[in-house]
């Protein structure tokens, strides 16, 4: 996209899982996220698992299970959305 070029956010494709968490690290860096961030296997098996391409906002609950699936981004996003339902599952 153009506007990876404007911010400098190009990468090669990584090979190996610790290219991949170097990407994530920087990407993490530059949005000054707070919250912690998961690395997905080289075989992109979570992605699979959850239908998450090009991307979308998960809510997993203590249990592990899905207390909100968002629907693809970045046109589909409702923050509000996910942040309603991870207040609740900070509540429980």
């Amino acid at each position: 996209m153009a506007s990876n070029q404007t911010d400098h956010v190009i990468f090669n494709e990584p090979t190996v899982l610790t290219e991949r968490r170097s990407v994530a690290q920087d990407c993490r860096s530059r949005l000054s996220l707070s919250l912690p961030c998961v690395v997905d296997t080289m075989d992109n098996q979570v992605d699979g698992l959850y239908a998450a391409w090009p991307e979308r906002i998960f809510v997993v609950d203590r249990q592990g299970k899905i207390a909100y699936a968002g629907r693809q981004g970045p046109w589909g996003f409702k923050p509000e959305e996910a942040e309603r339902a991870l207040r609740r599952v900070l509540r429980q």
